[in-house]
């Protein structure tokens, strides 16, 4: 539970001390130190590059913030196998650490660090399991997507994994925990919580963001490191760009007046990176715009394995503007 408090006073940015945010954040730096030293062990003994370990166990631990039913990890590693998929489902022993009867009972787990256990709670051994799993489909890009679709049956999942990896490929480290509000604290906005209200188009409905009203044309920037998953037209949306960040949050930029040049599909962004500019785009087909005032509608969509919803971003970017002004 400790973990969860302080990565929530580092990622959200809540109104607590410095002291206690500079602690988090030595707490998961030093986190990450750990495991990039374990995602680069298993990468020399697996030859799977590390970056995809590094996305998956990742993508695994937002998925334990977001299921209630799955227990908090114990180590830095946050790739979960059950008692029953670890030692086989028909072991009468739900703690056997034996790699030869959990074999023999058709169980995934292996020993990582050679101590003669296959240990469900060992990081080495966990870590190892799953490269050891990967290795039978291959090395490469497309191998490995085989391979993740075939543990996860799910192709959003190897999407958010992918992109994930590729954000680690592109900057060699895990420690990403910057924000940035998404429009110039130097600029003429306001906004205030609009999450819930009531929306008419396209029929009833809440509204899942919060409107930041500014002038035509002002920079729309990214608030997290992440990868564009959609950017074009939607009728409610108009112009908007959909950005997924490393803790599995979809970030919903709308009515955007156009975007910012090289941002599509697939592009890896940075915190305060510009992205689009704000309009008035949407409610109708391609080209719609000036069916109300300028303004960026940002929402943000958590992802559980399953399905995603919508949650308040108002405090979020309450937080990230505050940061802002501080560093100004």
């Amino acid at each position: 539970m400790k973990k969860i408090v302080l990565l929530v006073i580092f990622i959200i940015g809540v109104n607590i001390g410095t002291t206690e945010i500079a602690e988090a954040k030595k707490t998961y730096q030093k986190e990450d130190v750990g495991r990039y030293a374990l995602y680069h062990k298993m990468e020399a003994l697996t030859s799977i590059p590390w970056y995809y370990l590094g996305a998956i166990d990742q993508y695994e631990r937002s998925i334990r913030r977001a299921q209630k039913d799955l227990p908090e990890e114990e180590g830095l590693i946050g790739i979960y196998y059950s008692p029953i998929q670890w030692v086989g489902p028909l072991n009468p022993n739900l703690d056997d650490t034996n790699a030869s009867t959990i074999s023999l009972f058709g169980g995934v787990g292996l020993d990582g660090n050679n101590d003669g256990k296959a240990d469900r709670n060992n990081d080495e051994d966990v870590l190892y399991t799953f490269a050891h799993y990967l290795q039978a489909y291959g090395f490469d890009e497309e191998n490995i997507k085989i391979g993740l679709w075939d543990h996860y049956h799910r192709d959003k999942t190897v999407d958010i994994i992918m992109g994930i990896a590729k954000v680690y490929r592109e900057y060699q480290t895990l420690s990403l925990y910057e924000r940035a509000f998404p429009v110039p604290i130097r600029a003429n906005y306001s906004f205030r919580n609009t999450w819930g209200d009531r929306r008419g188009f396209g029929g009833l409905r809440i509204h899942e963001g919060t409107d930041i009203f500014a002038d035509y044309g002002v920079p729309v920037r990214a608030t997290t490191y992440g990868i564009v998953e959609i950017a074009g037209w939607n009728r409610f949306g108009g112009w908007r760009v959909g950005i997924r960040d490393l803790n599995n949050v979809y970030h919903y930029y709308a009515h955007l007046k156009g975007f910012e040049k090289g941002i599509g599909k697939g592009s890896v962004v940075k915190p305060g990176q510009t992205i689009g500019y704000v309009g008035s785009s949407g409610y109708g087909p391609p080209g719609t715009a000036g069916k109300f005032p300028p303004h960026l509608h940002y929402g943000m969509y958590r992802d559980n394995g399953y399905n995603e919803w919508s949650f308040d971003p108002y405090p979020y970017l309450k937080a990230w503007e505050r940061q802002d002004r501080n560093k100004k």
